[in-house]
């Protein structure tokens, strides 16, 4: 019972951001205006109706969907990685996700101008560089998760080491700022048909976790046990993994490498809900979105300039990670 009204009200408070999201900008949209384009007011002057039509459909509107989906993913893979490695201290970029996305967006950036390719090219070297971190942990006999985690560590020092390569390469005064620019994180470049494409594929891989959050209780209590109660392990941290591996993809191809998101969610999510993964990954889910959506507002409106989300996300995060690493001084259960 608690955990559902703790579920209704992250979502009504997650309406409530979005909704007033929709008014904050450089240029103010007023709530009569919102109402009046909602169709909930007055008529609206042809002219104000016009300008209010652009700012929140092709504008705000974008960004908020993107704010949602990303964050919410985030948080939903860095569960999903905290329970199946039991280790709350991992994130959605341990097995090279992120390293390779960045290298893809890096080589789009460099070899073509049009955005399409730079998506693209983010999404598929992210799902190469975690197929590569599996097959070089099946290869090897041992502890299948100590696998998984090395190999995560030698493929993302490879692509981390090709992105310096490819930076060292790029343009000085074109590309490489761009690069530079996109890997900190933020979505000033999403647009209508970039979060319509990526929005459902998103929404898929977090539904596919949210439907297997029950096994990942069971992953957590080892593999041995899992196996004598009937779970097919391989399988459920295969579809797991690849489910975290898309969203993680697609949330690089969205807006950058925005980090600290999934590390953090979970815990305050552990705080509110506990470890139960089948209430923690909802409540992860929501909580995810209502920060980085949060945090995108900040970044458009703290300052005269946009601020990199990724920054953002980081100042918050440390403090955030530095308790976490205390507190693992006592052990996890």
């Amino acid at each position: 019972m608690r955990a559902r009204a703790y579920v209704s009200a992250l979502f009504f408070l997650l309406c409530a951001a979005a909704l007033g999201s929709l008014t904050l900008g450089r240029y103010p949209v007023g709530m009569a205006d919102l109402a009046g384009f909602l169709g909930l007011g007055p008529d609206m002057d042809p002219d104000r109706m016009r300008l209010t039509r652009t700012l929140i459909l092709d504008i705000r509107l974008p960004r908020i969907l993107a704010a949602v989906c990303v964050g919410a993913s985030l948080a939903a893979s860095g569960s999903a990685f905290q329970a199946m490695f039991v280790n709350p201290l991992v994130s959605p970029g341990l097995l090279g996700v992120l390293s390779g996305a960045s290298l893809g967006a890096a080589l789009g950036m460099l070899f073509s101008i049009r955005w399409f390719v730079v998506q693209f090219s983010t999404f598929v070297f992210g799902l190469l560089a975690v197929g590569l971190a599996m097959l070089m942990a099946r290869m090897y006999r041992g502890d299948r998760l100590l696998l998984l985690v090395l190999s995560g560590i030698v493929v993302s020092a490879l692509f981390t080491a090709l992105l310096s390569l490819v930076k060292y390469m790029a343009d000085p005064y074109d590309q490489l700022p761009a690069i530079t620019y996109w890997l900190m994180g933020g979505f000033s470049l999403i647009d209508r048909e970039s979060i319509l494409l990526m929005g459902p594929l998103m929404l898929l891989g977090i539904g596919v976790m949210l439907s297997l959050s029950g096994y990942l209780n069971v992953l957590t209590m080892g593999d041995e046990e899992a196996r004598a109660l009937g779970v097919r392990v391989t399988l459920v941290r295969t579809v797991l993994i690849l489910a975290a591996t898309l969203v993680s993809s697609l949330t690089v191809a969205a807006g950058g490498v925005i980090g600290w998101v999934g590390l953090i969610i979970p815990h305050v999510g552990r705080m509110l809900v506990g470890p139960d993964n089948r209430v923690l990954l909802p409540v992860s889910v929501l909580l995810g979105a209502i920060y980085l959506l949060v945090m995108d507002n900040l970044s458009r409106l703290i300052f005269p300039v946009e601020i990199p989300l990724g920054i953002l996300t980081a100042i918050l995060g440390i403090p955030v990670f530095a308790a976490a690493l205390r507190s693992s001084r006592g052990g996890w259960s």
